[in-house]
């Protein structure tokens, strides 16, 4: 096969997310790889695969809330069954009491953290920010390596109807601060939660 120079080659670009109807059986019978998550009906699969940065970020964040935490249940991309027939993944997530024999948490987490990416930044930024507000998550961090940023806010009830409260916004003019988790200071470093 001849190709002319030149000549644009034509390369398929695969989506970093694949949502595939199926039901929760189906769900439940998926190998654990690839990862996915499910939202109303549909598998959301992430066919990227993962990347050093966003792992060794994951571990930082665990790390730090371990310090803080000595007793605490704290892991990496564990199942959250939240309501209105939704199963996240997060990032990072923090609870109170140890999971049900299967693993998987179905009580409001302490802490959860998304460390953003760009094939999952909308899905972490919009769908998880209101799925994690109404399954009942006390804390919810954004942490984004690309723009050098980490959200905090806090779950609230105002008049009977949950909001999140922004708790600090850490930027690289300002990487660092306090913010308050289930009643103890937690100081929070971009520098380091990113090894910049």
């Amino acid at each position: 096969m001849s190709v002319a120079s030149g000549a644009a080659m034509s390369v398929p670009v695969e989506e970093p997310l694949r949502r595939v109807r199926m039901s929760w059986e189906e769900f439940l019978a998926l190998p654990d790889h690839p990862r996915a998550e499910w939202v109303d009906g549909e598998a959301v699969l992430q066919v990227t695969p993962p990347v050093w940065g966003h792992g060794s970020t994951q571990a930082r964040v665990c790390a730090l809330l371990l310090e803080h935490f000595p007793q605490g249940h704290v892991a990496v991309e564990a199942f959250l069954q939240l309501p209105r027939n939704r199963v996240r993944l997060p990032d990072v997530m923090m609870i109170a009491q140890p999971p049900g024999a299967d693993g998987w948490v179905r009580t409001a987490p302490l802490q959860v953290v998304e460390v953003l990416s760009p094939s999952t930044r909308t899905e972490d930024t919009v769908g998880k920010y209101a799925e994690y507000l109404e399954g009942g998550a006390e804390h919810y961090w954004i942490l984004d390596p690309e723009s050098v940023t980490l959200d905090a806010w806090r779950n609230v009830g105002v008049d009977g109807v949950r909001a999140w409260e922004s708790m600090l916004h850490l930027d690289a003019g300002h990487p660092v601060g306090e913010v308050e988790v289930a009643g103890v200071a937690v100081g929070l470093d971009l520098d380091v939660l990113l090894r910049r």
